[in-house]
Parts: structure tokens; sequence; C-alpha cells
């Protein structure tokens, strides 16, 4: 008896302490550089608003009638996605960008209910992420496709093939100096639509599509981030207004 409860102490020990060391090392998220706080700020072009959960981006001179819901990539503060989706919300959309518990996506799917439930105005959604975020985005639209017009995936790629024959209009966009993009878009395409879109920023590595930094184990980018940026601005937002046609 007393051996039994030494193995049961001990295997509780073991518990506990793997435990706190998930929570330590989920907790030792990449932070948001300089550049990507001073984007969280309202300015004559975007309105920025804390809400609970989640950081919506929403232009200002325009009536926005299709909605980005963003997940942020894994052990990433999600704040540090704010360049890029200010510069998205500046080309007329609505953008959310929702909080990771423990800074990984995949704890909360479906945070992006909360946001469509509380601005019915918007007419279609569509949802992406970086890296871990654009497969917790993924899960969500795969079980969402009434809802969910359009998938974005930067550096990313769906968990299964339950898309691949729907109707989701998606697109993929890797840099090409990102450590596994390569192998990663072979997974991507047997797993969404053949007509899902493909495309790759030269120079532009995986990290660059936030600001927090470089990443261990990706490759130095030969572009600049604000390059990187721009052309996944850019990319995305044609993505968008292709849903309302």
């Amino acid at each position: 008896m007393k051996k039994m409860k030494r193995v049961l102490l001990g295997l509780l020990i073991v518990v506990v302490i793997s435990t706190l060391g998930f929570f330590i090392w989920a907790s030792n998220a990449a932070q948001p550089t300089e550049t990507a706080l001073n984007a969280l700020s309202t300015d004559a072009q975007v309105e920025i608003r804390q809400e609970d959960g989640f950081i919506t981006f929403a232009p200002v001179q325009a009536h926005a009638s299709t909605g980005f819901i963003f997940y942020p990539g894994g052990r990433v503060d999600y704040r540090a996605y704010a360049p890029v989706l200010h510069q998205i919300a500046e080309r007329g959309y609505f953008v959310a960008l929702v909080h990771a518990p423990l800074n990984l996506a995949f704890f909360d799917t479906d945070a992006a209910d909360q946001v469509m439930g509380l601005f019915p105005e918007i007419d279609q959604w569509a949802v992406g992420g970086h890296s871990l975020g654009g497969v917790a985005a993924a899960s969500y639209a795969e079980k969402h496709l009434d809802e969910v017009a359009g998938l974005v995936l930067w550096a990313s790629y769906p968990a299964n093939d339950a898309m691949i024959n729907s109707d989701i209009k998606a697109i993929v966009i890797y840099g090409t100096n990102d450590m596994e993009g390569d192998q990663q878009i072979g997974i991507v395409k047997a797993r969404l639509p053949s007509d899902t879109q493909f495309v790759t920023i030269e120079g532009g590595n995986h990290a660059q599509f936030g600001s927090y930094g470089p990443q261990p184990g990706d490759r130095p980018a030969s572009i600049s981030a604000e390059e990187q940026w721009n052309q996944a601005t850019e990319l995305t937002v044609r993505f968008l207004e292709s849903l309302n046609k």
C-alpha cells in the first residue's frame, strides 16, 4: 500500500511539473516590437478598439461590408500582427485580431464566434491566421462553411482535408525564405479546394508576417519587414475583394 502511494505521489509530481513547464513555455511569447505597438493607435484612417478578447481595426472613412478575423501564430503576442492588419483596415476592411489563450490559438478556435456575434452589420466574413493561428482559423472555417466566405493562410495549412470538396475560397501566402514553405505548400494542396490561390513573397520569411523579431529555425529574409507587410497586405486585400465577385 505504501509503495502504491509513493508511485501515485511520484506521478502527481511529474504531472504538476510538466503542467507548470508547459505554462511557462507557452507564456514565453515573442513580444511585439515598438512598430507593432504604434500600429495599435487610432489615426485618421483607422479606428482601433480594444474589446474583451480581441482588438478591432475599423476604417474611418468607409463602411466596411467585409470583415477579416485573424488568429495569431503560436507563442507570439497577438499584438505583433498590428502593422499588417492596420494596413488592411486602411483599405476599407473591418479587421478583428483575436487573443490566443496562453498564446496558442488552438485553445480557442471558436474565437471568431464572439466577433461575428457583436458585428452583425458585416455582410460577409473571412478568417485567417499565421502559422499555428492559420491552423486554428482553418479549423473554424471547416466547422462554419455557411458563415465563412474565405480563408487566408499566411505560412500555414489546414489540419486535415475536410474542406477539399467545399466551395470555400482560400489563399495561401508564403515567403520564399521560409524554412518549411515548400513542404507545407505540398501539404496544403492536398487539403484545400483545387481553385485555392498559392502566392509566394519573394525574399520573405516566416517571422516577418508579424513584427516580433527573428524566429528560431527561420531563414533570414532578403526583403525588409515593411516590404513583406506591404505585399501581404496587397495579396490579402485582393483576395478579400474577390469575395464580392
